[in-house]
């Protein structure tokens, strides 16, 4: 008994429409972690034709595929079903591969998706080369700056951007000021000289020596 070839075909795109259908699932589940993999948005459906080839740049553009999607998706829908996809294909088939029937052109679509995953590929992650490797480089930081950061390049928190308390009765900041020193060296205690005053604050020390200094 012959078996014709018009028997043969639609089984074998039967079976190439389950292998396909594996790989709608594969593309309608990528980064949608609500997806059932049941149906697919119009940003899967583009990235499965560009990755698995249907979508060349010349036969079938980006505008064919998304042209495609609209008219073979429900009315008001935003995704379509496997069945759907079916249709998109055929509608991509004939466009993708215009010297063939549109049996033989299905066929040739789905031997381009067959087995194929969504590509990971061109995912920006972070680079510390050239200008950004200078800018991360704690140890040429300077000033204020690079009292943030310890030897190793660890941030110090809070006290690395905040000025610490120095009980010493002179020091003012992260280092002992000239005028500080100049204090401690130059100046004599007033309640020696000012009875009346009483205190050894540096701020009023020093604006009691240049009021005695303008008297004299």
């Amino acid at each position: 008994m012959q078996v014709s070839s018009s028997t043969i075909l639609p089984s074998l795109q039967l079976i190439m429409a389950s292998e396909a259908e594996k790989t709608f699932q594969r593309f309608a589940v990528f980064g949608e972690s609500s997806s059932s993999g049941t149906e697919m948005n119009n940003k899967n459906f583009s990235k499965l034709c560009k990755d698995c080839g249907v979508m060349d740049g010349k036969t079938v553009t980006s505008t064919d595929v998304d042209i495609v999607f609209s008219k073979v998706k429900a009315k008001n829908a935003r995704t379509i079903t496997f069945q759907q996809f079916q249709e998109a294909m055929k509608e991509l088939g004939q466009k993708r591969f215009k010297s063939k029937n549109p049996d033989e052109a299905l066929e040739n679509v789905y031997k381009l998706i067959e087995g194929k995953d969504p590509a990971t590929t061109g995912v920006t992650k972070a680079t510390t080369v050239g200008g950004v490797s200078r800018l991360t480089d704690t140890s040429k930081y300077t000033g204020t700056h690079k009292e943030r950061f310890d030897e190793s390049g660890k941030g110090k928190g809070i006290s690395g951007r905040e000025d610490l308390t120095d009980n010493s009765g002179y020091s003012w900041g992260k280092g002992e000021s000239t005028f500080n020193t100049q204090l401690k060296v130059n100046f004599t205690p007033l309640h020696l000289h000012h009875g009346s005053l009483g205190t050894e604050d540096p701020i009023q020390l020093r604006i009691a020596q240049e009021d005695g200094q303008r008297n004299t």
